[in-house]
């Protein structure tokens, strides 16, 4: 088992995440579509340049270009029978730019796994056992083991059912786990849960994630008061994640685009790190540039207090959906649910 992720947590106060893969890829010329994960074969140099700007960036972790690397997410494009080359091959590419860091620069880069929700209903709802699932992500799971990943990063999950499989899935290799959900309708994942909702339940999984918290989303004031809930719930202890889209997405010229601005990126990581969170990167729409902004900003900044919704929409903007209707006010299941949506639908991922 890798202990090198915890480390750095011991030896840091924070730790930098890296930003989007989707929309960096775009920009290489993955084309709408296409499966980011086959890019590992068919355009490695590229995937390669993406890990290595994140670390010339500052990134302390970045992520495996494997977000949809169950045998589920893979068979839309007809490559279910390849989850373990596809997956392998994603942590060695990774694991080559983090020793090459280690090497030349003396810098403990670490390597996450990147597993993403399968896009499939589970039981009651839809075909879907969470054993099937969690078999799934085994399988996942041991690919990136074998390609030399230091952790497995759970992301952008929304049911408590799919984070359940994909932990047991994650827990055969013995590597730590992290696990973030988007909360992107009302406040809530597209399955209904609550940040307080999710923190609970995570204290209830076995094995505990070593961190959780939030990723993606519908903007930065949002996922902000996302952590602030968060860390309200949380216990004492607790490694609370933040990994925020780059603003509110716009369709451009036959793209998506985000809007936000290196500056707006440098002035979320700091609300997010006086909200709780010790690990601190971008999602959708997070470029180098965005992201050398932020640890810019990461390293300069003094604690503050912790951030209000009026703060936090005076420095970043207004919220985009109804998360702050429930600050302060949650509790774990309690409630109306936004509506509901097949798990996994969201077609954005990390990107």
């Amino acid at each position: 088992m890798s202990d090198r992720f915890q480390q750095l947590l011991n030896s840091r106060p924070f730790l930098m995440a890296d930003g989007a893969t989707g929309t960096n890829l775009f920009a290489a010329g993955l084309m709408t579509g296409d499966a980011p994960e086959m890019w590992n074969f068919e355009h490695p140099e590229k995937i390669e340049a993406l890990h290595q700007s994140f670390v010339d960036a500052g990134a302390d972790l970045f992520l495996t270009n494997s977000f949809g690397g169950t045998r589920y997410r893979l068979k839309l494009h007809n490559a279910q029978d390849k989850v373990r080359e596809i997956n392998r091959e994603a942590a060695r590419i990774a694991r080559r730019i983090a020793d090459k860091a280690k090497q030349e620069k003396g810098r403990e880069i670490i390597v996450a796994g990147s597993m993403g929700p399968t896009g499939e209903l589970y039981e009651p709802l839809g075909p879907l056992s969470i054993d099937d699932g969690a078999e799934a992500f085994a399988e996942q799971a041991r690919a990136l083991a074998e390609g030399g990943v230091d952790v497995l990063w759970i992301e952008t999950m929304s049911s408590k059912e799919e984070v359940t499989a994909a932990v047991k899935g994650a827990a055969v290799t013995g590597l730590p786990i992290v696990t973030t959900c988007s909360f992107d309708t009302n406040g809530r994942t597209m399955m209904g849960l609550t940040p307080a909702d999710f923190v609970a339940f995570v204290h209830e999984l076995d094995p505990k994630p070593l961190a959780y918290g939030a990723n993606c989303g519908v903007g930065a004031p949002d996922l902000a008061v996302t952590i602030t809930q968060l860390k309200a719930a949380a216990h004492p202890d607790d490694i609370i994640v933040a990994k925020g889209n780059c603003g509110i997405p716009y369709y451009e010229e036959g793209h998506i685009r985000y809007n936000g601005t290196p500056e707006l990126m440098a002035e979320y990581a700091k609300v997010v790190r006086d909200a709780g969170a010790r690990i601190v990167g971008g999602c959708c729409g997070t470029s180098p540039e965005h992201l050398q902004a932020l640890r810019n900003s990461l390293d300069h900044h003094q604690p503050g207090e912790m951030p209000t919704v009026d703060s936090i929409v005076t420095r970043l903007g207004p919220l985009t959906s109804k998360a702050a209707a429930t600050l302060g006010q949650e509790q774990p299941g309690g409630g109306r649910r936004g509506r509901r949506r097949p798990n996994g639908a969201d077609p954005h991922p990390n990107f």
